[in-house]
């Protein structure tokens, strides 16, 4: 776990706040991080899927993709369905064709459909284990986390894409981060759950990194520093609204 977490840990600008896991770590506040564990692994889905469809497939692919995750939005912005409904939901039914015009290609392809694949399967995973512990799902408000990096991303490309892209780095870095940190303090089941994803969430955060690096063709590294200290500043300054990504409880 060493091994995999220190270039994690060298790539965030600072730890998780010792507030923030000692709340965290309470029993009363487990359905609210289950629960936003959950919308957050649908929002890493659909961030990727935002990527494909703008800048690498055609529209028919897209309406593929969009296919794929409808399911679980129904399920969290409508509550239609349940855990039964979603089993073997996790399919993309048909194989995406990347745009003629396409700069970016197979390998944004490649990357994001694996990454939406395992986000929807985290989904699932969170839901079975809610489910198990007769936690209902409730709506809940997003936290000011990935807006607060989101608004300073850049508006004119290929910039906008470079910007979202180490944007996601930094959030997959943070939850593997905050995975590592929290599952000492959990009871077995949950420990091994959110070990369990470490890897996963280390590699989707090379993968945004290395296909930022790779977009930009140049040094990237003040962009990524810039929005390192964005991360840490969100992370390390009082925050009201407990969530996942939350800053030190206030």
């Amino acid at each position: 776990m060493n091994t995999l977490l220190e270039p994690i840990n060298q790539f965030l600008h600072c730890s998780t706040p010792d507030e923030w896991v000692e709340k965290a770590k309470q029993p009363e506040n487990l359905s609210m991080l289950l629960t936003d564990h959950m919308i957050c692994e649908l929002k890493a889905a659909q961030t990727a899927m935002w990527l494909i469809r703008k800048y690498a497939v055609d529209k028919e692919s897209g309406d593929a993709l969009l296919a794929w995750l409808a399911p679980y939005e129904k399920f969290i912005y409508r509550k239609e369905g349940n855990l039964a409904d979603l089993t073997d939901k996790n399919k993309l039914s048909k194989n995406l064709v990347p745009k003629s015009t396409s700069k970016y290609g197979q390998d944004l392809i490649d990357k994001m459909v694996l990454l939406i694949k395992e986000e929807l399967h985290h989904f699932y995973q969170v839901l079975e284990i809610m489910t198990d512990r007769g936690i209902e799902y409730d709506n809940i408000t997003a936290g000011r986390y990935a807006k607060g990096l989101i608004k300073h991303i850049k508006t004119h490309e290929p910039e906008t894409l470079i910007d979202k892209l180490i944007c996601g780095a930094y959030i997959e870095a943070r939850s593997c981060e905050r995975f590592a940190k929290l599952a000492p303090f959990l009871d077995d089941e949950l420990n091994k759950f959110y070990v369990s994803l470490l890897r996963s969430e280390a590699r989707h955060y090379q993968d945004y990194l290395n296909l930022a690096e790779e977009i930009a063709g140049c040094d990237i590294t003040e962009r990524i520093d810039y929005f390192g200290k964005i991360e840490a500043e969100l992370i390390n300054t009082p925050d009201s609204d407990f969530k996942f990504h939350s800053g030190v409880p206030a």
